[in-house]
């Protein structure tokens, strides 16, 4: 208890502290050149680093590092303990699980630095990733899969996919959702779909 008094709360630029649009907690740190969308929320311990562009209704959680020049959509929830490292894009309504991972160099090594050239990882619109999920670089996540907890993700993801296991393999298929599709791909909720050369499409 007694170290608690050497604490100090990080130090926000007057931007941050002065805007009604979004909210930071004291506790968090935002870097220049940020722009954050009307109505995120960024909690405690958090930091957005330069660059960076955060859309709107988003929601970070306690000790989230948000990497240089990283883009985040509308609507993205990020978990506890979640790094988002420069080369990561997040498209609209992305769930990001407690403790997930993320890489951006293939091949890291301490003594061969890449200088800022980093693998591209796009995850797509509604796709969720599971809590403690790893997300291997220079791949991309398709539109509402499905990634469970622990899974390793070592590959390209389709869209709709349910994905399990280390690595990760297709165990199914989800809806829009995030229910499981029977084996006539209908879901509960009444979303009907349409697979067609592996490729799962909603009937509108």
């Amino acid at each position: 208890m007694r170290l608690l008094k050497y604490w100090k709360p990080y130090k926000q630029s007057s931007k941050t502290m002065d805007t009604k649009d979004y909210y930071v907690h004291p506790s968090s740190y935002v870097d220049e050149d940020v722009t954050i969308g009307k109505g995120t929320k960024i909690w405690h311990f958090t930091h957005i680093q330069k660059g960076s562009v955060l859309g709107e209704n988003c929601s970070l959680g306690q000790n989230v590092n948000i990497g240089n020049n990283v883009t985040i959509g509308n609507g993205v929830r990020i978990q506890n303990n979640v790094s988002v490292y420069e080369g990561v894009e997040l498209e609209d309504n992305v769930f990001c699980g407690p403790s997930c991972v993320f890489t951006n160099v293939t091949v890291p090594r301490s003594h061969f630095p890449v200088h800022g050239i980093y693998a591209k990882t796009l995850i797509q619109e509604g796709a969720s990733l599971g809590a403690n999920s790893t997300i291997v670089c220079g791949h991309t996540v398709g539109k509402s899969a499905l990634i469970a907890a622990g899974a390793v993700v070592t590959k390209d993801v389709k869209d709709y996919a349910l994905m399990a296991g280390v690595p990760a393999r297709q165990i199914g298929w989800v809806c829009e959702c995030g229910e499981r599709l029977n084996d006539l791909f209908i879901c509960k909720c009444g979303r009907k779909y349409h697979k067609e050369n592996d490729i799962l499409k909603q009937i509108k």
